[in-house]
């Protein structure tokens, strides 16, 4: 997705899953097992989408992160199988310790497994989201 990922470069986020908890996959890799999407998950508190999960780091304060609310809703709404969810950074503060959130908003683009295949920080556009899910579906 467009802006900089969490380690303050411009561009694109470009989050793989392969680097483990700095990417969100819990620590729980999913091989023949397919145990990686219980992992995130129930941490997240809620279910994942179906085929992908746009998961925002936000804060109460924040005004990119009112506006990354409605690009996600929308984009959401637009796609079946994929689900939006919002976690209170501040409420979460070992989820985003562990999984390396930096700043808000930070969105994560999860696949049906729950693995990170990407990641952004910053106000994201609706076509970036959009050609980001590219690599979840």
């Amino acid at each position: 997705m467009r802006g900089s990922d969490d380690t303050g470069r411009s561009g694109t986020g470009t989050g793989t899953g392969t680097d483990g908890d700095r990417d969100g996959d819990s620590g729980t890799h999913s091989g023949t097992d397919g145990g990686a999407r219980t992992g995130l998950a129930a941490e997240l508190g809620t279910g994942l989408g179906e085929r992908a999960t746009l998961v925002q780091f936000s804060s109460a304060f924040c005004a990119p992160c009112r506006a990354t609310r409605r690009v996600l809703g929308e984009v959401a709404d637009m796609i079946p199988g994929v689900t939006h969810v919002e976690i209170d950074a501040e409420a979460r503060l070992d989820l985003v310790r562990r999984l390396g959130i930096e700043r808000t908003p930070t969105v994560l683009v999860l696949d049906a497994d729950g693995r990170v295949v990407r990641r952004a920080a910053g106000q994201p556009r609706k076509a970036d989201v959009i050609a980001a899910l590219g690599a979840a579906l």
